[in-house]
């Protein structure tokens, strides 16, 4: 049958090899040997269906679960034995926070300001990257772009922000560029 439509079977093979044909279809494989014609006036043919034991229950919408019972009781225990043994992981509230800290003058060593930053203001639940940026604000002067991960239970940003700004002699201002939940 395919041989009087070659066009027709090309593009089906391209088609059918595509990705998202065979994602969605799977792969198909073209057969060798032809099915047998369609013929609508055969009879189908029925296969009998020997019951091995017979089934009251089927008839009995509302009857007794006696074994369903003993089962379900068992399932049960087993389930709650096995929820018992595993703890629930603890999921950690958490922000990523970018500070734009601006320097008091121009004179102000941004690297030693870093550095200063991140050895003198430690806390439990604070984690600082251990990068930063330095961008131009105007006329030689640059402010210093730092960020810390912190657990929000343990860590206010408020309270780092106020920690930083009370170095007074190398910082004016601190901003916060961005805060994101984790």
């Amino acid at each position: 049958m395919r041989a009087g439509l070659k066009n027709l079977t090309a593009w089906f093979q391209r088609i059918s090899a595509l990705p998202q044909f065979v994602k969605c279809f799977g792969t198909i494989k073209l057969v060798s040997k032809a099915f047998k014609a369609f013929d609508p006036n055969a009879k189908p043919e029925v296969e009998e269906v020997v019951p091995t034991k017979k089934d009251d229950d089927m008839d009995d919408l509302f009857g007794d679960d006696d074994g369903d019972a003993e089962a379900a009781a068992a399932a049960a225990k087993a389930a709650k034995e096995q929820a018992a043994g595993k703890k629930k992981k603890e999921v950690i509230a958490m922000s990523l926070v970018m500070l734009e800290v601006k320097p008091l003058d121009d004179t102000t060593n941004l690297d030693d300001l870093a550095k200063k930053i991140f050895s003198e203001i430690i806390q439990d639940g604070l984690f600082w990257k251990t990068e930063y940026k330095k961008d131009p604000v105007a006329f030689g002067i640059f402010k210093l772009i730092i960020g810390f991960s912190c657990e929000d239970e343990k860590v206010s940003v408020d309270d780092i922000v106020e920690k930083i700004e009370a170095l007074e002699e190398f910082v004016q201002s601190v901003e916060i560029a961005s805060f994101n939940k984790i």
